[in-house]
């Protein structure tokens, strides 16, 4: 009874650190994302140090499950969750990159004439925000409804990200000073897309964690 008692003991512990690391790379794309909206470089060099951390915290969590896995062999649905968040801290780990990337593109185009305001940029930066935060609280509360929406959510931010392309090239031939930074907007609608890839995998991995069903490449809207 006491051996199972600590066990669950390490299991929250590492639940926590999840968290922790859930947080940052929320905290992360949201400011990455202000950053690009309001073209502010201070806030776009704080996301590429953030992502130091994240990596840290990815390290010593892939330790931590690691040791869980060698010394207290779980079994049934304490080894999904072990499984579980390794997954979530491989995704993490990759939105962080993400952000990395669109903090980049803010760096780029802060040094050149500002664009337009982009309505369809400032929609799919809104929905993969939410997209994210929704992913983050169905671990925290084992909610694999929520997470259900979040994969019926993807197929509506890639088609957002469809429309930035279009509309990005019809402005380019139209004004072709402008090639240069309408391709970073581009690649920023990549960027977006992939954190609600990714936000899409982490609730993959809730319902594994929850249910023990693998509805990778399903889970889609």
């Amino acid at each position: 009874m006491q051996q199972r008692a600590h066990f669950t003991q390490k299991l929250e512990e590492l639940r926590m650190q999840v968290i922790r690391m859930a947080a940052l790379a929320e905290q992360s794309v949201h400011k990455a994302i202000r950053g690009f909206l309001e073209n502010d470089t201070d806030l776009a060099e704080s996301v590429i140090m953030d992502d130091l951390d994240l990596n840290t915290m990815e390290e010593a969590i892939d330790a931590f499950n690691l040791e869980l896995l060698a010394l207290d062999q779980p079994m049934a649905g304490d080894l999904r969750f072990i499984i579980g968040t390794m997954r979530l801290t491989v995704n993490l780990e990759r939105i962080g990159d993400e952000a990395v990337n669109l903090a980049h593109r803010t760096l780029f185009l802060s040094a050149r004439p500002p664009l337009p305001p982009n309505e369809r940029v400032e929609r799919l930066c809104a929905h993969v925000q939410d997209m994210l935060g929704k992913a983050v609280r169905a671990f925290m509360e084992a909610d694999t409804a929520l997470a259900g929406q979040i994969c019926a959510m993807d197929h509506s931010a890639d088609e957002l990200a469809l429309k930035v392309l279009k509309e990005a090239i019809n402005t380019m031939v139209v004004e072709t000073r402008i090639v240069e930074r309408s391709v970073q907007v581009i690649m920023a609608s990549r960027d977006l897309e992939r954190i609600g890839d990714l936000s899409t995998n982490l609730a993959e991995a809730v319902i594994f964690i929850k249910e023990g069903q693998s509805v990778k490449h399903r889970c889609k809207g």
